[in-house]
């Protein structure tokens, strides 16, 4: 069998080792290649799937690829309370343990909204997101004693025809915010992953069946969003990638390709250019210059935060995160560094600055909101779009 994608990553096989992660949904696609990479970074895998025969199947093609001892197949519906408590029980007598969960297990229900019957709702709801707060009420606990947990949520990008798969999808990024605040010093880590697009057999069969519906043909389908399509695989990787580096990620939502960016900054560079080189020193001496201006703002604004009340703090550190993509530390080393680059010589990682000119566009928003003086609150927009408008330069420049 050829070497998964993980072992292209620079982790070790012993990254996880120890570590026992249930992934519901694992008996095939995405969920599959998810325990599949897990395994191979050395974590006891449980296979939560529904579907006897996918599970099964699952179990042994693992189980004869690395070690039947690591991993266990145990049928589960997430959306039932007496099967999720199974799924507890057994798990605590195969591993004793639950490190971290992947809410992978999912159904798609696709037609217009005032088409689409009740029961579609309701069996979308079931899954995608019952299953998931069932998972959290039956593992948090013990991960919450032992201060030490991971609780993976998946999200999906909203689009009209998928309002009865979305809308679920979407209340799982706003669980796994919940859960961040609600977890905070507790020693467990919520964040939310989006798998991208992926022609897994699901997808294939909802996407012959969207196509139609937005008057295109499934090839035109896929190349509109070919930016945003992986493998199985790469996805899958994605999911364990993020299990590595859940401190990273946590509180955020992101995308299999960050995660993967996060174990290997060149993954998918050549497709997405993410690695430049510029040509011209003066150009290069601006941009530069325009670094090391963003670098100090956030700097200020960063120490600004730590002088504020403790939960006003926890506050602004995580939506700071949640918009930017990054904690403010990883910004400020992410910062350093390409003003450190630009300084010298070679190929440049353009880290994502529309991120950062996001958060900037965000705190806009929140000013026009909460500031009534409209003297006051000009003057703190203008402040603002100062800081935004550097950000935009430096990512034009670095285009």
């Amino acid at each position: 069998m050829n070497s998964p994608i993980i072992s292209q990553l620079g982790l070790k096989t012993d990254n996880l080792k120890g570590e026992t992660i249930i992934v519901t949904g694992a008996g095939g696609g995405i969920g599959y290649e998810a325990a599949r990479s897990l395994l191979w970074l050395g974590a006891n895998v449980v296979i939560a799937e529904n579907n006897e025969t996918n599970g099964n199947q699952a179990e042994i093609k693992l189980g004869e690829e690395f070690d039947t001892q690591r991993v266990t197949f145990i049928r589960t519906d997430v959306g039932d309370e007496t099967s999720v408590m199974n799924l507890y029980k057994e798990t605590m007598i195969r591993f004793s343990k639950v490190d971290a969960v992947i809410n992978n297990a999912t159904i798609a229900v696709l037609g217009m909204v005032k088409d689409l019957p009740i029961e579609k709702w309701d069996l979308s709801y079931r899954v995608n997101l019952r299953g998931p707060v069932l998972m959290a009420q039956t593992f948090l606990p013990d991960m919450i004693n032992r201060k030490h947990g991971t609780f993976v949520c998946v999200s999906s990008k909203g689009t009209a025809f998928l309002g009865g798969y979305e809308t679920f999808k979407a209340a799982q990024v706003h669980l796994a915010d919940t859960l961040d605040a609600e977890l905070e010093g507790t020693g467990v880590i919520a964040f939310t992953i989006g798998p991208g697009l992926i022609p897994t057999e699901t997808a294939l069969t909802a996407v012959n069946q969207l196509a139609p519906l937005m008057n295109m043909t499934v090839k035109e389908f896929y190349e509109l969003n070919k930016a945003i399509v992986l493998t199985p695989e790469e996805a899958g990787a994605g999911f364990t990638v993020s299990i590595v580096f859940a401190e990273k990620f946590k509180g955020t939502e992101i995308s299999s390709i960050q995660a993967l960016k996060a174990a290997d900054i060149n993954f998918g560079s050549a497709e997405a250019g993410e690695t430049w080189v510029m040509s011209g020193t003066s150009q290069r001496q601006h941009a530069a210059d325009l670094c090391e201006k963003v670098l100090l703002t956030l700097k200020e604004q960063s120490n600004g935060w730590r002088q504020r009340s403790i939960f006003e703090r926890q506050w602004v550190i995580r939506d700071f995160k949640k918009t930017s993509g990054m904690s403010a530390e990883e910004w400020l080393d992410t910062l350093q560094q390409l003003e450190a680059r630009l300084r010298g010589e070679g190929s440049i990682s353009v880290p994502p600055l529309s991120k950062l000119a996001g958060y900037y566009n965000h705190l806009v928003e929140l000013a026009k909101g909460y500031e009534k003086d409209a003297a006051k609150l000009q003057e703190n927009l203008e402040h603002v779009y100062g800081w935004r408008d550097e950000v935009q330069q430096l990512e034009n420049l670095l285009k």
